[in-house]
């Protein structure tokens, strides 16, 4: 299995990335998938899951209405668009399927 993030970076409050996670060796089209992060000295906080057909999406309350997790699993590909970023969002990002995750990709926001 493997988990490659991307998109991370510098944003203004407000602002808007797209994070995307390139997965391998596994049945990507079968896989319930999901967004964890993970802030300075604390612990991982689910932020969003998506059922292997993408028609069910779950969203933490945190993050609810701001961000949507995204797949195509022609791709094997999956997406979190994040928009109206706040300073409480800067967090290492990983794209996740128990028991395994990616590297993360680190978005920071920030004035």
């Amino acid at each position: 299995v493997q988990l490659v993030e991307s998109g991370g970076g510098l944003v203004q409050p407000g602002g808007s990335l797209r994070l995307s996670c390139a997965a391998s060796g596994f049945a990507f089209s079968k896989t319930t998938m999901k967004w964890v992060r993970q802030a300075p000295g604390k612990g991982f906080e689910w932020v969003a899951s998506i059922i292997p057909g993408g028609y069910e999406r779950y969203y933490a309350d945190s993050v609810k209405g701001r961000f949507t997790i995204s797949r195509d699993n022609a791709k094997n590909t999956l997406y979190l668009q994040m928009n109206g970023l706040k300073p409480e969002d800067t967090a290492m990002y990983y794209c996740a399927t128990d028991p395994h995750r990616g590297q993360g990709t680190q978005v920071t926001v920030s004035s």
